[in-house]
């Protein structure tokens, strides 16, 4: 398992937008427990409380954790050593995730002042830690038989921590619509050397596919597991590689909708792709100026 480090550092505030109902409102919403300290902020902006918690917490854990982790080399094992598609999936018959322990790794995070806890739902690879009907390709058809990221929800939120939600997004080496390297750089797909037989190619890819794919998860992600800290995307590299075409991408569909599910929720997608994103998170170094609040995650 793969912790990393969060370091926050404040960056200008980005405007919050008056979604939710006073407190006195016999509809108001419940505070979620890593924002009982901003309650009266969260009756009248869900957002504007969740940027002024995340300007204060400084510190928190990212677990890498997926089918990867049963070789104990490098989440990009299925591209750096070209594994085809057939061969990577056997992994998911070893998932057992006997050593995943929840609350140990809440504990963990306490214990070291942190506070909140962003896990890999679902990595380049595919493989996805939680329940989903988009895909067998989980958690819970593996040995495992677990929704991993609901057991976290669930220790976050008893002990008042956030839970982000790392989902990645612009790179996806097993859907068969997701970008192909023909048309996208950044590591889009494994350079492998035979053509891979589940990419869809040519006339027959889909974009649009891929995308209704992910709206449909981070749906499920939003709808599954109570209140959630962030929803932090991955991939920019391959968007970022045809500037030209990133409106392809309807990511401000995508923001908007995430927003509407859960008012609170922070957006973020590396170093921003859109300007739209409520904190940047690069890793290790950053050397422009941040308009924004920003996270450097860095390993332990």
């Amino acid at each position: 398992m793969n912790r990393r480090s969060f370091l926050t550092s404040l960056g200008g505030a980005a405007a919050g937008v008056a979604l939710a109902r006073t407190a006195h409102s016999a509809s108001a919403p419940a505070v979620p427990s890593y924002l009982r300290s901003h309650a009266s902020l969260y009756a009248k902006d869900p957002r504007a409380a969740a940027l002024a918690w995340f300007r204060e917490t400084r510190f928190g854990m990212f677990i890498h954790y997926g089918l990867y982790s049963l070789e104990g080399r490098h989440e990009w094992l299925q591209l750096r050593e070209k594994i085809p598609v057939a061969e990577y999936t056997k992994l998911k018959e070893r998932f057992t995730a006997a050593k995943f322990d929840a609350d140990a790794i809440t504990d963990l995070a306490l214990a070291a002042q942190m506070k909140y806890v962003n896990l890999t739902t679902r990595h380049h690879d595919s493989f996805c830690l939680f329940k989903t009907k988009q895909t067998e390709f989980q958690s819970l058809n593996s040995p495992a038989k677990r929704d991993l990221v609901g057991e976290l929800a669930a220790a976050c939120a008893k002990k008042g921590l956030g839970f982000c939600l790392y989902y990645s997004h612009g790179r996806d080496w097993r859907h068969p619509h997701a970008p192909n390297n023909d048309q996208w750089g950044g590591s889009a797909r494994p350079q492998y050397d035979s053509p891979e037989p589940t990419y869809a190619t040519g006339a027959a890819h889909s974009l649009q596919k891929y995308l209704d794919f992910m709206t449909a998860q981070i749906t499920e992600l939003l709808t599954q597991y109570g209140p959630i800290a962030a929803i932090w995307l991955d991939g920019i590299a391959v968007p970022r590689s045809r500037l030209e075409r990133l409106a392809e991408w309807r990511l401000p569909e995508l923001y908007a909708h995430i927003h509407k599910l859960q008012p609170q929720v922070l957006v973020s997608y590396k170093q921003g792709l859109i300007g739209k994103e409520d904190f940047l998170a690069p890793e290790r170094t950053f050397s422009e100026k941040a308009d924004r609040p920003l996270e450097l995650c860095d390993t332990l």
